[in-house]
């Protein structure tokens, strides 16, 4: 099981909590936060450089929830866009290869994804991972 937030605290080398926030951010299991005994632009500049969501100081404990608070919600809402992206790229590269397959346009091609999605009671991204893979091979006859 994967953490829901990691915290990363500024000891006695910024360059290993550096590399640290980077191999987490890396791995993309969960946000990362640094810890900081008191402000440091510098560090916190190259920390957001390398992917860490927010920064936490020494202080109320209240604040320190609400900082994480902020963190997990936009932390989702990060995932949400990548899956968004990914989900986009496998429609759009199944449409390019339908295009250059069967010499359509991309609204023919997008056509062709739908129509065997709905037909094989699939998602449409399901369908276009499958033309991308290899599994699925779409005639442009026989659809639509």
């Amino acid at each position: 099981m994967s953490p829901s937030v990691a915290f990363v605290g500024l000891g006695e080398s910024s360059q290993h909590a550096l590399e640290l926030i980077e191999q987490i951010v890396h791995e993309a299991s969960c946000p990362v936060v640094a810890l900081l005994h008191e402000p440091d632009h510098g560090f916190v500049r190259e920390a957001a450089r390398r992917g860490v969501f927010a920064y936490i100081t020494d202080g109320d404990p209240q604040d320190w929830q609400n900082s994480i608070d902020i963190v997990l919600r936009r932390f989702a809402e990060f995932h949400d866009l990548e899956g968004a992206f990914k989900r986009r790229t496998i429609t759009e590269r199944a449409k390019g290869i339908l295009m250059e397959r069967h010499g359509v346009n991309d609204e023919r091609a997008f056509q062709m994804l739908r129509d065997e999605s709905r037909r094989a009671h699939h998602g449409l991204v399901d369908t276009a991972q499958a033309v991308v893979d290899g599994t699925l091979r779409l005639d442009a006859a026989t659809t639509g």
